[in-house]
């Protein structure tokens, strides 16, 4: 695997839900981003910011309002012939957030697992789908003797492990993880965390990782985008957003998470984010962060800011770091405050 190529590249992806005769919900509003070969991209925000919708997406689940998504040099939600879009379908696997509900109660583990050789491997006989199953049963850490058993008979844990054997049944290259241990034990959660490290060394996967828990994201992501109403506002390496966020809803989440030692937890500055999120429907004008912004300017009701790379490999979409709006100077103070 060549891990400087591009396996995903994103370019200006809109997805909009008509909300009745005059509303539409702008659930994904113009984002770009590249995911390279072997890469993991951490995705956070908010619940409603419209990550899980850029993962089905992508996924082909959603046909997109605009934009485009290439996968391995293939333009995808194209009209091309059936046996490309199943072959990219095949490449590209989901793991769902709860492991009971994306699991059918009435098959057996053998019947989910199998369910995608079924249709992208014809060619195996049952018995060779069957010795697969076992191998990826016993590869995510679960017993070939759980594969005639039913999803209710699983802890939460184990039912995840299902869902992630499933995903790698047809030998993907590509797995959204959708807030894969969201629903999780907190004693659960570095587990399968561990164990999607472990298959991506060993089966050189690439990921995208959805969650909104930022240590954990930090943990497993290469590079981390941060989410806000259907915009992606900050991007760039994790060790650089964790030291040193250049986005004010970027500190803010960094700020809300907990630390370990008392003393620098009391110590610490907190941002505060006063209000809701405001609604997908209804999407305030200029910035769309500004209703919450501690940093709010004048400009920032009048213009978007532009997605821009303000250091080397760290984009931002912020009126701080447009020089045209405020000096360089100016945005450190600012930053600093």
């Amino acid at each position: 695997m060549k891990k400087n190529e591009d396996l995903l590249v994103v370019k200006d992806l809109k997805k909009h839900f008509k909300m009745g005769k005059t509303s539409t919900l702008k659930a994904i509003d113009g984002i770009s981003f590249t995911i390279k070969k072997g890469e993991t991209l951490g995705l956070v925000g908010e619940s409603g910011c419209g990550k899980s919708t850029v993962g089905r997406t992508i996924t082909q689940i959603y046909e997109p309002t605009s934009g485009e998504v290439i996968f391995d040099n293939e333009v995808l939600h194209t009209k091309q012939n059936k046996a490309v879009q199943q072959q990219k379908k095949r490449a590209m696997q989901m793991i769902f957030q709860d492991p009971y509900s994306s699991l059918n109660p009435r098959m057996t583990v053998m019947e989910i697992i199998s369910e995608g050789l079924v249709i992208h491997s014809p060619e195996l006989s049952r018995m060779e789908r069957e010795e697969k199953v076992n191998e990826l049963l016993e590869l995510v850490g679960l017993s070939k003797k759980h594969s005639q058993r039913y999803p209710h008979e699983f802890s939460g844990g184990q039912r995840q492990r299902i869902g992630i054997a499933r995903a790698l049944a047809v030998e993907p290259q590509f797995i959204v993880a959708d807030e894969p241990i969201a629903a999780l034990d907190v004693s659960i959660q570095a587990q399968i965390v561990n164990l999607l490290k472990k298959l991506q060394e060993e089966k050189e996967l690439t990921y995208l990782f959805i969650a909104h828990d930022l240590s954990m994201v930090k943990y497993i992501s290469d590079r981390i985008a941060v989410m806000y109403l259907g915009k992606i506002v900050e991007l760039t390496a994790s060790d650089t957003l964790y030291e040193k966020p250049l986005h004010p809803y970027s500190r803010a989440l960094l700020s809300a998470i907990p630390i370990p030692d008392p003393d620098m937890e009391r110590s610490r500055e907190q941002t505060i984010l006063q209000g809701d999120v405001p609604s997908p429907i209804d999407i305030p004008s200029g910035c769309r962060f500004r209703t919450r912004c501690p940093n709010v300017m004048d400009v920032c009701s009048k213009i978007e800011p532009v997605y821009r790379e303000a250091e080397p490999n760290h984009f931002v979409a912020c009126h701080l770091y447009d020089e045209t709006v405020m000096s360089r100077e100016d945005a450190v103070a600012l930053h600093d405050c």
